[in-house]
């Protein structure tokens, strides 16, 4: 129980840190340090681990990644939209 706590308390600080970065791009209207592969494959991962909680019904996974699924998504939809308005 106190593991399980932990580590949901764990997941959601650790999907916070995308967030600066989206109001980073948006603050500056500007993508151009940002990787778009790197993104890609967070979103991508963060979705597929959120998917892997809810499948297993696990508390801990799905509330660490819902946060970070919202996050590395919105990142990876500012890079785009922002590495188009280079």
């Amino acid at each position: 129980m106190i593991l399980e706590i932990l580590a949901s308390i764990m997941g959601i600080l650790m999907s916070l840190g995308y967030y600066p970065q989206a109001y980073k791009i948006l603050k500056n209207k500007s993508a151009k340090d940002i990787s778009l592969i790197s993104y890609t494959l967070f979103a991508v991962g963060t979705l597929t681990w959120f998917i892997y909680g809810l499948s297993i019904n696990s508390m801990p996974i799905i509330l660490s990644f819902v946060l970070g699924v919202i996050g590395s998504w919105l990142v990876l939809i500012l890079t785009i939209i922002y590495h188009k308005n280079k």
